[in-house]
């Protein structure tokens, strides 16, 4: 079955980095753009620039590989004018046609001192990526959407919605506020380590950033989730439904959770015990290996 997100070029699997990172003024390094051909030839259909990227970072990495898409995940509304990231789409339009995604997202209070009224913020910059002087169309960006009202604007101002630290049963429910035409793209981070107490203890050291954001927590509890759940780094409970743990083969059925409850395309972010910054390229592969990518995941 062809899903809407083979039909809009993000591929099944993508990866989300915060490790391919561009250094304004100098591009990428050797290495990173290695890392970056290889996602390529491994058949990963899209990267995500993880950790709240700027716009200037997408060119470096599309000149890396000749066909992977790159979105950012996410460009904080707060932080970029809109005006300024409308030119810089045309930019990379120019470049890259039909290979980046903009990806947008409301942020968090604790990270933007402005921040307040984000729904209608939202709207608002929406409207202005419209009035600008080249437009983004609404299929060439894609919000970081949790809550029902994000993610109905998701749907109608955008390409779909892009969640994240969201569970399966998230995936559904999403799927239900966006309708069938929405592109839904999740983000699932995986610990590919076989201890499942070594998996959850590398888990549990990713998760404590989110867990004092308000806007994790709050989706957090509408799912279900107790504040004893929330509470001493999270439960096992909660980190077995955000994380997809343990070999391969396990990360794969984890995936098609996602996918069998209404995700296009899931955005694999690996978590490990490597040294923070490098890129996790063999468990890129064995990950590729597993989902059986090809090319033109």
């Amino acid at each position: 079955m062809t899903t809407h997100a083979d039909r809009t070029g993000l591929g099944r699997i993508g990866v989300w980095s915060a490790a391919l990172r561009a250094v304004p003024g100098q591009g990428l390094a050797p290495d990173a753009a290695e890392a970056v051909a290889e996602l390529d030839a491994l058949g990963f259909g899209t990267l995500w620039i993880g950790s709240s990227p700027s716009l200037a970072e997408a060119a470096p990495l599309l000149a890396a590989a000749p066909r992977i898409r790159v979105a950012t995940a996410i460009l904080s509304v707060w932080q970029h004018p809109a005006d300024e990231v409308a030119a810089g789409v045309a930019r990379i339009e120019e470049s890259a046609p039909g290979r980046f995604l903009l990806g947008l997202g409301i942020s968090h209070q604790v990270l933007a001192p402005q921040y307040a009224k984000p729904y209608a913020t939202m709207v608002a910059y929406l409207d202005a990526l419209d009035a600008a002087p080249v437009p983004v169309p609404a299929g060439r960006r894609i919000l970081a959407a949790l809550g029902p009202k994000m993610l109905r604007l998701s749907a109608d101002r955008s390409l779909g919605a892009h969640p994240y630290l969201v569970t399966a049963e998230h995936t559904a429910e999403a799927r239900s506020a966006l309708g069938p035409d929405a592109v839904l793209a999740p983000d699932l981070k995986v610990v590919p380590e076989p201890d499942l107490g070594r998996a959850r203890e590398i888990a549990r050291g990713s998760l404590a950033h989110y867990l004092g954001l308000e806007n994790y927590v709050r989706s957090l509890i509408r799912l279900g989730f107790s504040e004893a759940d929330l509470a001493d780094g999270g439960s096992d409970r909660l980190v077995d439904a955000l994380f997809a743990l343990g070999s391969p083969e396990r990360i794969r059925d984890r995936v098609a959770a996602y996918t069998d409850a209404g995700a296009d395309h899931v955005a694999l972010n690996v978590i490990s015990d490597a040294r923070a910054g490098t890129p996790p390229r063999k468990e890129w592969r064995e990950l590729a290996a597993a989902l059986d990518l090809g090319t033109g995941a």
